[in-house]
């Protein structure tokens, strides 16, 4: 009896641990948008109602990119939802949706969408201004908070009908939806908060809305695409190994899915290939390379002084289809607290950790190097630091004058195993050596046991 009792008690535990297990798996998707460096960042959408219609009301919605480092750059953001009720748009300034959908039933005015569902994307540069709101028509594109605030927000007017016209009866849009303009950001509910106020032109008048929810939307790489798109490389002054980056980091050649996704620089073919009809141009078509990644950073730890050490930096475009406009490089080194000098590169210092200055964050000077150009002899921006050395941590020995992390516009980066990178000469030797040993050891004892089997 009191073995059966043991028994069952071990069942029911084992039993316990795997519920616990599978909810824990459950809970794995909403964690993967967190990102260390930027743990608050995300893109805030807010609809601001101004003001009631004799059928519904007119909103402002403004998107807000409260992410350091994570931009959208052209063709810019999609942005939909699915009403609550049986809502249509009247009409739009500052952007449009993409279907008017199935109006029929309406006589003499008909409104600007009548789906269930509508897709929203920004009005492009140049529209006329009689069509345009502040912060609106750029294309879709929404730069970084620390980037460019002044060019952090994108915002649209659109005037809802058959909808409630009251706080009480109006019912909030539901299941939102974010590309830019492909997959990566999901959305949360929408949360009714304080109304936003406004302070007139001379500041002695605050008005606000008549009512306030909030959308947040957060970005996550895995949701985004399946493989990597940037990877790093090492180099250094006192060894002449260049560690490559990983192979296939990003995909490989010759993949039977899709074996044109590649193409020879050298082949007569190339300029067919990157305008081929059919070709979307958000789909990259890389450098045949053996990392197969659109985006290459170069570590290169170029001289060592006295009281100083400097790094020169390159990031390499093999996507034959993208120009990066507005680019941005974060990378994580101990040293960054001692930066001396930067050259070429504009830089923010990210502290995601109180007390700790290890995180940087470069991007190009405007009209300068901020366009990263399409594959090619103009495809590449290139920078040198300059640290100051601290002699309490400061060291060439395994590998710490090397980056730990590198996001490109906010992915992160493919990092070469450690284990490879270059050695200092007189410490160049020691895995040769260890390795060396270990054989040594072992046909040692096969050739002892053989001798006394």
């Amino acid at each position: 009896m009191e073995f059966l009792s043991t028994e069952f008690i071990t069942k029911f535990c084992s039993c316990i641990v795997w519920l616990l297990f599978l909810l824990s798996c459950s809970t794995f998707t909403s964690t993967g948008a967190y990102d260390a460096l930027d743990p608050t960042g995300n893109i805030t959408i807010k609809w601001d109602v101004i003001s009631w219609t004799p059928d519904g009301y007119v909103a402002v919605v403004t998107m807000y990119n409260f992410q350091q480092y994570r931009h959208i750059q052209a063709p810019g953001w999609t942005l939909g939802w699915s009403w609550a009720k049986k809502e249509v748009i009247w009409s739009m300034m500052g952007g449009q949706t993409t279907e008017q959908g199935d109006c029929s039933k309406f006589k003499g005015n008909t409104p600007h969408c009548c789906k269930k569902d509508p897709t929203v994307v920004d009005l492009l540069p140049g529209t006329p201004y009689n069509q345009q709101i502040a912060n609106c028509c750029k294309g879709g594109v929404i730069n970084s908070w620390a980037q460019d605030p002044a060019n952090s927000a994108s915002a649209f007017q659109i005037s809802v009908g058959q909808a409630g016209t009251t706080n009480k009866t109006v019912r909030l849009p539901r299941n939102f939806t974010l590309r830019t303009p492909g997959p990566g950001y999901t959305c949360g509910p929408a949360k009714i908060v304080k109304a936003t106020k406004y302070f007139s032109a001379d500041k002695r008048r605050i008005t606000q809305a008549m009512m306030t929810w909030n959308v947040t939307c957060t970005y996550s790489q895995f949701l985004a695409q399946k493989t990597p798109t940037c990877c790093v490389s090492l180099s250094s002054f006192y060894n002449e190994t260049i560690v490559s980056c990983p192979t296939c980091a990003c995909g490989c050649q010759n993949s039977t899915a899709d074996p044109t996704s590649c193409v020879d620089p050298k082949s007569p073919l190339l300029a067919s290939a990157v305008t081929s009809p059919g070709k979307s141009s958000n789909s990259p078509l890389v450098q045949c390379t053996s990392h197969m990644c659109p985006i290459r950073v170069h570590w290169h730890v170029k001289l060592n002084y006295k009281e100083y050490w400097r790094v020169k930096i390159t990031i390499t475009n093999f996507n034959y289809r993208m120009n990066y406009t507005q680019w941005s490089l974060v990378v994580q080194h101990p040293n960054f607290d001692n930066l001396t000098q930067l050259f070429s590169f504009n830089y923010k210092s990210l502290t995601p950790y109180d007390g700790f200055n290890d995180t940087a964050m470069l991007w190009g000077v405007k009209f300068y190097n901020d366009l990263l150009s399409q594959a090619g002899p103009l495809g590449n921006v290139q920078s040198e630091l300059l640290f100051r050395k601290d002699t309490s941590t400061f060291t060439f020995e395994k590998g710490w004058a090397f980056p730990r992390r590198i996001y490109f516009n906010g992915d992160n980066c493919v990092m070469p195993p450690p284990d490879s990178y270059p050695w200092l000469p007189n410490a160049s030797s020691r895995p040769v050596i260890s390795l060396l040993c270990a054989v040594i050891t072992i046909l040692a004892s096969i050739v002892f046991l053989w001798a006394h089997a």
